[in-house]
């Protein structure tokens, strides 16, 4: 899950590399609003809300997935992205101060990550935040910010500074697989920061740049990941980059990433304060004035402005977190818990050959393998039934669908991503596991039961909740982007399983005490 996860992230973050160019007045700029197609109006709300803006302070644009497509299908299988955009940016150009960005739900692209990249496709100056109602990895947003701001400025940036953007984005975050997201930034960030800074266009000397910053800051890396580092650094030496153009950027990102500058460049009194602030000239920071309530809470944040929100909201690994802490050496990134996450807009495979994106998913299910130890072989077999038609109903597996219906007619009438899948999955075999391991003795009835078993009445209430079917409960976050015909599908085809299990119907029944119920059939059968 993580293969998959990172390469949706590193690649949807090359789209935003598209845009952006110097700004030469304000007065010359304006704010822009991304949307993503697929949010439902009040999600749209959620957003504006969010940012802080209303329509008449911003232009709006609405982000499809085929805008998506257009930027990301020249560097991945068009089958490799998905359906639906949801995330969404707010761009404004600025004068001064290097690229400021913030994120909030995006759960693979980091502040930083974004920041670096578009100093390499020729941005200057600017601010953004990308964002979601819901947790994503960031396709649709990165798309939106590259849209955003050619439309602030009214131009566009150097093709092969584009491109150079892009297979950075791809190169960080392949490395971020192997290395953690914090580390892979600090070394290509830094990397090229000295590159830039000190003109360097030999390869030798680019190698030793490569391996001295990757040793200052405890990064292992290996021949390969050197080598692909070095081939990327030497295209950007020969694009004769202005270091003052990228100098508060990329000395930003090095102190946010690395936590000490002095060994690449030193912002030192004399910089420009305006790194550590907003924009000077209007006294308005987008990155400051968003409303966080709009979100609701558990938003996973970061900031170029406030690099503790990374860790505070648990954007950035353990291990890359502490390892400035407790001097830990980072070899290898920690496994990622893909049960409570959603790919954004795009859900992308992987694209690197050595490694087979299935083969993360598995390893990842593994790790979070359910403890069914408690269970009773009755139980046991009932739970192995219920794990069948989860793989069948929402991974796409047509012969363990069939199985667990008995019906070789039977096939799942909306697709999921392999993730998305996985982890709903999860999350249904999880709640069946909780009924089976509480019992019923706990069970309050309400009046609104369907069924005469208590344990399918417990299951009927757990997944509503999960797809988002009872008052008040937010749908699970891998069905967020579905809309609610799809969700009420897949809930409909999940009770008929468990019916199908519990030998039950729909039919309900009725009852003007609901609690005791079978006591009383229970005396009836004994007075009969």
């Amino acid at each position: 899950m993580k293969k998959a996860k990172s390469a949706a992230a590193l690649l949807c973050s090359a789209c935003l590399v598209f845009s952006g160019t110097a700004v030469p007045t304000m007065a010359d700029s304006m704010k822009v609003v991304t949307l993503g197609a697929d949010l439902s109006d009040e999600q749209k709300n959620t957003m504006m809300k969010y940012f802080n803006v209303d329509s008449s302070q911003v232009q709006i644009l609405t982000i499809t997935n085929q805008d998506e497509r257009d930027h990301l299908s020249a560097y991945v299988p068009i089958e490799q992205i998905g359906t639906r955009t949801v995330s969404c940016a707010y761009v404004k150009p600025t004068q001064s101060g290097g690229i400021k960005v913030r994120t909030a739900n995006l759960n693979w692209v980091t502040c930083n990550m974004i920041a670096t990249s578009l100093s390499t496709s020729g941005v200057k100056n600017c601010e953004v935040v990308a964002a979601c109602p819901f947790e994503v990895s960031g396709t649709g947003a990165l798309t939106g910010i590259q849209m955003a701001y050619e439309t602030a400025t009214g131009e566009q940036l150097d093709s092969t500074k584009k491109e150079l953007a892009t297979e950075e984005m791809v190169v960080t975050g392949n490395l971020a697989d192997e290395v953690g997201k914090n580390d892979a930034t600090t070394v290509m960030n830094n990397s090229k920061m000295q590159v830039i800074k000190d003109n360097v266009q030999n390869a030798d000397e680019i190698y030793n740049i490569v391996v001295n910053v990757a040793q200052e800051n405890n990064v292992n890396l290996d021949s390969d990941q050197i080598n692909k580092i070095v081939d990327l650094l030497e295209q950007i030496a020969q694009e004769d980059y202005n270091y003052d153009d990228v100098k508060a950027t990329l000395e930003q990102v090095d102190q946010n990433t690395s936590g000490d500058s002095d060994s690449i460049g030193d912002i030192a009194d004399e910089e420009d304060d305006t790194v550590n602030a907003g924009d000077t000239v209007d006294g308005d920071d987008i990155l400051s004035n968003v409303d966080n309530s709009a979100l609701g809470g558990d938003v996973v944040e970061s900031s170029t402005e406030n690099p503790s929100l990374e860790q505070e909201t648990g954007l950035i690994e353990d291990t890359s977190d502490d390892q400035n802490d407790e001097d830990l050496s980072e070899t290898e990134e920690p496994e990622e818990t893909g049960s409570d996450e959603t790919t954004d807009d795009s859900t992308l495979g992987n694209v690197d050959e050595e490694e087979d994106p299935t083969e993360t998913v598995d390893n990842a299910s593994a790790a979070d393998e359910l403890d069914t130890s408690a269970l009773t072989d009755d139980q046991l077999t009932l739970f192995n039934r219920v794990e069948n038609f989860c793989k069948g109903e929402y991974e796409g597996d047509t012969e363990a669908l069939t199985t667990a219906m008995e019906d070789d007619s039977a096939y799942a009438s909306v697709s999921l991503d392999s993730e998305n899948g996985a982890a709903l999955s999860k999350e249904v075999e999880k709640a069946y596991l909780k009924v089976l391991t509480d019992g019923t003795d706990s069970y309050q009835a309400d009046g609104t039961e369907i069924y005469m078993s208590t344990e399918l009445n417990m299951v009927d209430k757990a997944m509503k909740d999960i797809f988002g079917l009872n008052a008040d409960v937010q749908a699970s976050p891998e069905l967020s982007e579905l809309s609610d015909d799809d969700r009420q599908t897949l809930y409909n085809e999940t009770m008929k399983f468990f019916e199908k299990l519990y030998g039950e119907s729909t039919e309900t029944y009725n009852t003007e005490d609901a609690e005791t119920e079978e006591t009383a059939e229970d005396s009836e059968d004994y007075a009969e």
